[in-house]
């Protein structure tokens, strides 16, 4: 008779079941809609698991009285996010390798609508730090500032940042940037319609950029990699590994270490590191109001990261010499590629003739850049 009373059936509990179909919604993300399948395909599989009790998948080894108990989920968690923070900044050594610099190299341009889309970070931050101050949440710098990285776009760097600073709210943090990010197509046209006149959104910009030359390459991720962490030396791991990865690109002599870096180093990493995030979504951690409120700021959050970088391409559209079409500033955000293909989609709506793409992956790499220095600029100060 003591059998049923040893079985996960007897310890789960509604919020468990709650989760657990959550992770399934993650599936049906993933496999029926394909949204960044990469990324929601293990982050649901980890949420379920973190989920189903008795099974000491999550145990971490500082848990664990005997090494032996620790649990896989738990050991990964541990030794590649919490404790040593390596996950992450692994991802952006494969981002460097799969970057091609020239269209932002080619229209410097996009560097501005990059640090303009940043402008929801700031917003997220100061809209955390009220509601902890008017007691509608326990959010102070710490937690105000992981929520922030949000409103970059950027899955690493929020990863990065809230594990350092929060890490209590690593799981939704990181679900929540992650879930935007694969929704960017459904939130960001209408915003972009919405700031953008019919004729704005028409205006065509030559598909083609003038040619970068192969110094050009090369030395910018070194002059890259050089001024940002001599100016912020807390965005050195983000940013020195992203820049590291873009000259193996780049460079030309190391064809097998770029594409290791553009396939297999990079799938492996991120299949670990977004099990990782879903098994750090258990129903005790996410069953909370403040859940509820990090998604909502999330979401402000890269809305007005989006609303910041039109504005600030309708700014450049009227002091520009040559047609710009102020779309572009959408693409300041930065979920690569996807915020790019929704300003490609968006100007060919508009007029078939235009060709986006080439022109929006300039500011979207900017983006990149950017919230990875924000990101370093909240650790400097706070950690």
């Amino acid at each position: 008779m003591e059998f049923p009373f040893q079985t996960g059936f007897h310890d789960i509990t509604w919020q468990n079941a709650v989760m657990i179909f959550i992770g399934l919604g993650f599936f049906y993300l993933a496999i029926a809609k394909k949204w960044e399948p990469y990324e929601l395909l293990p982050i649901g599989a980890g949420i379920i698991l973190a989920n189903l009790p008795l099974t000491g998948l999550l145990i971490s080894p500082n848990e664990a009285t005997d090494p032996g108990q620790a649990g896989i989920l738990g050991i990964l968690r541990y030794y590649g996010i919490f404790q040593y923070p390596v996950l992450p900044v692994l991802i952006f050594l494969g981002l460097g390798a799969m970057t091609d610099f020239s269209p932002l190299l080619a229209n410097p341009k996009g560097f501005l609508l990059g640090a303009a889309a940043q402008v929801g970070i700031f917003f997220a931050f100061g809209g955390a730090l009220l509601l902890g101050y008017w007691g509608i949440s326990d959010f102070g710098l710490n937690e105000a500032s992981a929520i922030a990285i949000i409103g970059g776009a950027d899955g690493p760097t929020t990863i990065y940042a809230t594990a350092i600073l929060a890490p209590e709210l690593l799981g939704i943090t990181a679900a929540t940037a992650y879930s935007y990010m694969a929704m960017v197509s459904l939130i960001q046209p209408p915003i972009i319609r919405a700031l953008t006149t019919e004729k704005e959104r028409k205006i065509y910009m030559e598909p083609q950029l003038r040619e970068v030359s192969k110094l050009e390459q090369i030395m910018f991720p070194i002059i890259l990699l050089v001024i940002v962490c001599l100016l912020v030396p807390r965005a050195a791991p983000l940013v020195g590994m992203f820049a590291v990865g873009n000259l193996l690109r780049s460079s030309g002599v190391v064809e097998r270490l770029s594409t290791t870096a553009q396939t297999a180093f990079i799938d492996v990493i991120t299949m670990i590191l977004m099990l990782c995030i879903g098994a750090s979504m258990p129903a005790e951690l996410v069953m909370r109001k403040e859940t509820l409120i990090i998604l909502a700021l999330g979401f402000l959050a890269f809305s007005f990261s989006t609303i910041g970088g039109v504005l600030m391409g309708k700014l450049m559209s009227k002091i520009s010499k040559t047609p710009f079409n102020p779309m572009l500033g959408a693409a300041g955000v930065s979920a690569v590629p996807m915020a790019a293909r929704v300003v490609h989609h968006e100007g060919q709506r508009a007029n078939p003739r235009n060709f986006l793409l080439l022109h929006a992956m300039g500011p979207n790499v900017a983006g990149v850049v950017g919230s990875a220095v924000v990101a370093g600029v909240f650790l400097g100060m706070l950690d």
